[in-house]
């Protein structure tokens, strides 16, 4: 028999669960493995927190929301930070979660999350873990795979959004500013503010110009289109600026904490127009519910996929979506480097050409 683990890192969304479904049933249906749930991603596998999943802990979980695992964003096995006599150090536990991996009697160890996730995967394989990784962010940033399980979903929530924010910008002749999450990639924004008619979309790609979208505003009012509606992603900044920082959490691996691109662009734009701006922010809204069916599908064949690569011992890869087929990418090469929007992206010409401005 084999015994195989799974853990979920990093932020969580929809479809994790699903994934975990289908990674539990096709390798006790095909296979007849055991496998055991780590808890609250890499955290559990520090201080050795697991359990055995059985069929049943993972029925009836498809349309569930979050992780039934737990997991962990501030948790990184190489740096993990530690408070001692009021100071924040940051110690190296890898051989002790080498070792906890041995005291389980693991075969592999499935890690389903993010580029920060995946990147502590591949360190973990680079010493000789048999690693296999699932791609999960409602960012859409893993590099190698068209998709992301989590995206979909984050997509028709942020959609559904600004839909609903249309009607009370017509109704009281506003700019209303709708933030999203994307910290270094505005695939979020891009896919929902195009779906949702927004009239000026901003990524952290393409620095704007307040000057520009001020006078896209204008230009509305003046064609009596007497509201405007702004996506933007919370990474997004202005040209020779930086992004807007809400807090710095000392702890994290990742402690830069984003938010506020919305109330700064709102204060500026009622500034120079005279027009009155509303700020929505989606936040972790976009995070939570249901996953799409989209999402269910792609998950489904992620996991089914990630037991195959087991199965074939084709450890250090990365499930993929390319095209339409599931295949699989190096470790390496998944984590070399964030996927971004790319400045020639079909989506990106579309938008220009259906009078969307993009703050340049």
């Amino acid at each position: 028999m084999e015994r195989i683990g799974v853990l979920t890192g990093g932020g969580d969304c929809p479809g994790i669960n699903a994934v975990i479904r289908a990674v539990a049933k096709t390798a006790i249906n095909d296979y007849g493995w055991e496998i055991i749930g780590i808890e609250d991603g890499y955290l559990g596998l520090i201080e050795k927190r697991f359990r055995r999943l059985t069929y049943d802990d993972v029925s009836g979980i498809l349309t569930l929301g979050g992780t039934i695992l737990g997991t962990s964003n501030k948790t990184n096995p190489f740096a993990q930070p530690m408070k001692i006599k009021k100071r924040i150090v940051f110690r190296d536990f890898s051989k002790h979660c080498i070792e906890n991996f041995k005291k389980m009697h693991l075969d592999c160890l499935v890690c389903i999350g993010g580029d920060g996730t995946l990147r502590i995967a591949y360190k973990f394989f680079e010493k000789g873990l048999p690693i296999i990784g699932i791609p999960k962010t409602i960012d859409n940033d893993v590099w190698g795979t068209d998709l992301t399980f989590g995206f979909d979903s984050a997509v028709l929530t942020a959609t559904e959004a600004i839909d609903k924010i249309h009607t009370t910008a017509q109704s009281h002749h506003r700019v209303m500013i709708v933030e999203v999450m994307g910290r270094y990639a505005g695939w979020l924004a891009l896919c929902s503010g195009v779906a949702g008619g927004g009239d000026i979309i901003l990524i952290p790609e393409i620095p704007f110009e307040i000057e520009k979208i001020c006078a896209r505003v204008k230009e509305r009012n003046k064609k009596g289109k007497r509201f405007s509606i702004v996506v933007v992603a919370e990474g997004a900044h202005p040209r020779g600026g930086r992004m807007v920082v809400q807090r710095v959490v000392k702890d994290s691996p990742d402690p830069l904490r984003l938010g506020g691109i919305g109330n700064l662009l709102a204060e500026e734009i009622e500034n120079r127009t005279g027009i009155e701006c509303r700020v929505t922010v989606l936040g972790h809204l976009l995070r939570g519910g249901s996953p799409s069916a989209f999402d269910r599908i792609l998950a489904t064949r992620f996991g089914e996929y990630a037991v195959k690569l087991i199965k074939e011992k084709d450890f250090g890869e990365m499930v993929a979506l390319q095209g339409r087929e599931i295949n699989s990418i190096s470790l390496k090469e998944a984590v070399s480097q964030i996927k971004k929007v790319p400045l020639n992206h079909q989506l990106l010409k579309a938008a220009l050409s259906l009078g969307t401005s993009l703050g340049i």
